[in-house]
């Protein structure tokens, strides 16, 4: 149990954090219900047993607030036997359990006015900013009494594959939970908005003077009549149930919305809530988690696909098996710390199953052989390679820094929507010119006309893919620095920091080229990370001048900027907390800026005021602020302070 108790919380931590999985749901759910065997035979439970917890703990610098309503977990089964058991002779309502993070949404007189995410059941973390950005929720109803409801926030399949396309190897999620956790927990909802979130409510909290004639059901019909998009779900009886659990299985593969399970809940409220709960788990509500269908088969080889970042990932490739309808063949083992613990070799029995009867993985190895081969020589190169340490994990690295795997990948990042926005340039295109000789360099893609008669000879190109190829290219001429900057591939720099960082230099090449670690590290948003990424990249003379080559085939769009009398000049600001009266920490810095004050992310003796609507928070911000004696100033305060300044 003691043995346990750590490895779980390590990976609840990581589950409901949004950070990289360490674990998958098969092996966590096989190791909980371990540890819950070990407690009912011995009958301890140890101080700290994630049997005892729900949810994670709120560390983030998002604001906290205790729920009205404790959120409890739902106990579960895997037998559909067992739901027409619990039902009895009752009618229940069973929904899909989809698989994001748990908002609670709040409305005063028609608009909503706070959303708190679940955390550990007790307190959540405020989101309200973000949630306002969500792609389908209702900032205002018709209903103008108090109204709390809850529901998850969910990224689809479809969505989560063309945002993991745009990021770094070592930013990529591994599910869509773990994306929309890390997008919805965002300090900068300009990120969240990005992302296209959506919301589904699934319960009903508070609506007074409201007769719902004691059925769930007709609450969730409201709500859907005021705007809300509710989780599909279905009304059943002890007869149907399992028939109906039956059907919806045969649905996972058409559903793009990311689900483990289904929940079942008594329609009748009040037999519901007479039935009170116990210390952790309601008696109202059951969830149902697929019994993840299993096949054994062979691992026949290990097939390592290089990045352009150089990280090279292992793929598992086994004997074809049918899962869930479909043969499988392949599947992803993320790390060499993930195929260091499955301890496995070529030749090895393993088990194959559908993480949520979609994504393939690993289950167990019988054979456990140890008998792999890490490459010492980068598949697409023939490089040297190596293993790094990332906190716990180990990962397999490219040395050579013209890898052509890496051009490959760094030339789609570079004509990706965000990037230059070169359309019509596959990353299966980019390979055959990068086998051709035409492209060494990033300028390169603007010449592609010196090579018109080899690329209209190529298979899939005639005179008019060619001609569009072109037009495409020369669209893509007229950008902006944010976006060329992006487009570089400088590890850990999006689009967004790139704004960050192209602003605060004026959009001005020279002083970005000349910028230093320091500065950069000042840039609310930045840090020392990005910075040092920034900076090591164009320290490299190869760099700068391929850049400045590139430079002299765009032409860059101006920025424009709006300029206010400058009553905050020579004032410098550090914001932190939630805000109220801007929808972001970027538009309070631009309006700041745009009336000569600057700000910084980090409090030093240099730091005029401190923005915080939490004046009483123990951040470290605050610390620092109270031991330098920095002025703490509510949005409030501040707004009234320049007011005055104006006058």
């Amino acid at each position: 149990m003691k043995e346990l108790i750590p490895i779980l919380d390590r990976a609840a931590k990581a589950y409901y954090q949004g950070e990289r999985e360490v674990m998958d749901n098969y092996e966590y759910d096989k190791l909980y219900e371990e540890l819950e065997q070990l407690e009912k035979e011995s009958g301890i439970v140890l101080s700290g047993s994630p049997t005892t917890k729900v949810g994670y703990e709120v560390l983030s610098e998002l604001p906290k607030e205790a729920h009205e309503t404790g959120m409890l977990s739902l106990d579960k089964t895997k037998n559909k036997g067992e739901l027409k058991q619990w039902l009895k002779e009752k009618d229940g309502v069973l929904s899909w359990k989809l698989d994001g993070l748990t908002i609670v949404l709040t409305y005063e007189k028609g608009r909503l006015i706070k959303a708190v995410t679940r955390g550990n059941g007790e307190v959540g973390e405020v989101v309200t900013n973000n949630a306002k950005v969500f792609s389908n929720i209702p900032l205002t109803i018709t209903y103008k009494e108090t109204l709390v409801l809850r529901g998850e926030a969910v990224i689809t399949y479809s969505d989560f594959e063309k945002i993991n396309k745009e990021l770094e190897e070592e930013e990529k999620y591994k599910n869509p939970r773990n994306l929309c956790s890390g997008s919805v927990r965002q300090l900068n909802n300009e990120i969240t908005a990005k992302r296209n979130v959506h919301f589904f409510a699934f319960a009903l909290v508070r609506a007074d003077h409201r007769d719902f004639e004691n059925s769930r059901e007709k609450q969730l019909i409201w709500l859907e009549s005021l705007g809300f998009e509710i989780v599909p779900y279905k009304k059943v009886s002890g007869d149907n149930v399992e028939k109906t659990v039956e059907n919806l299985e045969r649905k996972i593969p058409e559903n793009d919305f990311p689900s483990d399970g289904l929940v079942l809940v008594y329609d009748d409220i009040d037999y519901g809530r007479s039935l009170g709960s116990t210390s952790k788990f309601p008696r109202d509500a059951i969830a149902f988690k697929w019994a993840d269908q299993t096949k054994e088969t062979i691992l026949k080889e290990i097939e390592w696909s290089p990045s352009r970042t150089g990280l090279i990932n292992p793929v598992a490739i086994f004997e074809p098996v049918e899962l869930e309808g479909t043969t499988v063949s392949r599947a992803s083992v993320h790390n060499i710390s993930v195929m260091k613990a499955l301890e496995l070799g070529i030749g090895d029995r393993i088990s194959v199953y559908k993480a949520n009867m979609i994504i393939p993985q690993i289950g167990e190895n019988f054979t456990r052989s140890r008998a792999l081969f890490i490459p010492k020589e980068c598949p697409a190169c023939g490089g040297l390679t190596e293993i790094r340490q990332v906190n716990d994990v180990q990962s397999l690295y490219c040395t050579n820094p013209t890898c052509q795997a890496k051009k490959i990948k760094a030339f789609t990042l570079f004509v990706s929507r965000d990037g230059m926005n070169v359309e019509g340039l596959s990353e299966a295109t980019l390979e055959k010119f990068l086998g051709k000789g035409f492209l060494r360099e990033f300028a390169d893609i603007f010449h592609l006309s010196q090579h018109k008669e080899e690329i209209m000879e190529m298979e899939g190109f005639g005179e008019k893919s060619y001609k569009n190829l072109l037009d495409n290219i020369e669209k893509a001429r007229t950008t902006t620095l944010p976006k060329v900057i992006y487009s570089l591939g400088i590890l850990n720099i999006g689009l967004a920091n790139a704004k960050m960082i192209c602003k605060e230099f004026g959009y001005d090449v020279e002083k970005l080229l000349k910028a230093t670690k320091e500065e950069l590290s000042e840039i609310d948003g930045v840090g020392e990370v990005i910075a040092s990424a920034f900076t090591d990249y164009f320290a490299k003379e190869e760099n700068k001048n391929n850049f400045q080559k590139l430079l002299q085939e765009l032409i860059i769009e101006k920025e424009e900027e709006v300029y206010e009398e400058a009553v905050l000049k020579g004032k410098s600001f550090v914001i932190t907390g939630s805000l109220n009266h801007f929808p972001n920490r970027n538009a309070l810095k631009t309006f700041i800026e745009q009336r000569g004050g600057k700000v910084t992310g980090s409090v030093t003796g240099k730091t005029s005021f401190l923005i915080n609507n939490d004046s009483l928070s123990s951040s470290g911000k605050n610390k620092k602020a109270k031991e330098l004696n920095i002025a703490i100033l509510s949005e409030e305060d501040f707004l009234e302070m320049v007011e005055k300044a104006s006058m």
